[in-house]
């Protein structure tokens, strides 16, 4: 993605779930932590989804791990995002521990998706709606 916008910067808390028999923070959770920064931005974006309209669907994931995260902690998740598409744009990540100064400098995981525009019931992308698309990057 060559321009991204910075659209939402959501904390919250590690729980002890999220801790494997290792004692971090299991990979799979971390697509839980930008998933709910993601579905924070696009409903404060575009309002709640009506699974009988239309709404997101994520049609790619990837995750870098870069350090590992344990419980107990509270991490920040910063979602960016890329150009409109006809239906589509990129989202990324950054999650960062919340250091003991309420920090969050430190970047722990990046990530991120393709997130299309879909008609729920017919099953098919549509155009995105032109006031999501008014604050995407141009």
């Amino acid at each position: 993605m060559s321009e991204k916008k910075l659209v939402h910067v959501m904390r919250q808390a590690i729980r002890w779930g999220d801790m494997d028999v290792l004692g971090h923070v299991n990979n799979t959770v971390y697509f839980r932590y930008m998933e709910s920064g993601r579905i924070s931005f696009l409903e404060e974006a575009a309002g709640e989804f009506n699974m009988q309209g239309e709404g997101p669907v994520i049609v790619t994931a990837y995750c870098t791990f870069i350090k590992q995260l344990k419980y107990p902690g509270e991490i920040e998740v910063r979602t960016y995002a890329g150009a409109p598409g006809r239906s589509s744009f990129e989202v990324t990540h950054e999650i960062s521990l919340v250091d003991a100064e309420g920090k969050a400098d430190v970047v722990y995981a990046e990530g991120g998706g393709k997130v299309v525009w879909i008609d729920f019931k017919k099953e098919k992308s549509v155009p995105l709606p032109e006031h999501l698309k008014a604050i995407l990057p141009a």
